[in-house]
């Protein structure tokens, strides 16, 4: 697991050890990682970050265009896997969180527990403080090199 800020770190290991989630991203509503868990090269993270915020925004803006309030989370059911992504507030402002999960688990459990870690995650946020931005020392040459892999050039 990986994680921007200190005060995330203990409410996405209790969500991990409850909903024995397979791959798991929490994200700026702009795509940034705040932090991750289960994915094995940067590509697929900032891939998976990218392609998250796009489908919480059109998701929204869905929602918006039907006369509803925001949807708050959108489920992918697999033969082998599934994906939750689902949007919530933080006194840093609004996040999204990518969960794949397999059939060792509900999409209720991971649902609930996913619930409690936004609960924690809103009471250990630091509200004096912006949230901070960070890139990679390496992050024009991962962006670089993530667009060329998605669009093959």
């Amino acid at each position: 697991m990986r994680a921007l800020e200190p005060w995330v770190e203990a409410p996405l290991q209790t969500f991990l050890a409850e909903s024995s989630a397979r791959l798991t991203l929490l994200m700026t509503s702009s795509g940034q990682v705040v932090a991750q868990h289960g994915f094995s090269r940067s590509l697929d993270v900032m891939t998976a970050a990218a392609l998250g915020a796009g489908i919480g925004a059109s998701t929204e803006e869905l929602a918006r265009l039907m006369g509803s309030s925001r949807f708050e989370a959108l489920v992918h059911h697999g033969a082998r896997q599934s994906c939750l992504l689902a949007g919530f507030g933080t006194p840093r402002g609004r996040w999204i969180g990518l969960v794949v999960f397999g059939p060792e688990t509900s999409v209720g459990i991971v649902q609930l527990f996913f619930d409690q870690m936004v609960q924690q995650l809103a009471s250990a946020a630091r509200r004096d403080e912006p949230a901070a931005v960070r890139l990679p020392e390496n992050f024009e040459h991962e962006l670089d090199a993530s667009l060329k892999a998605l669009f093959g050039r």
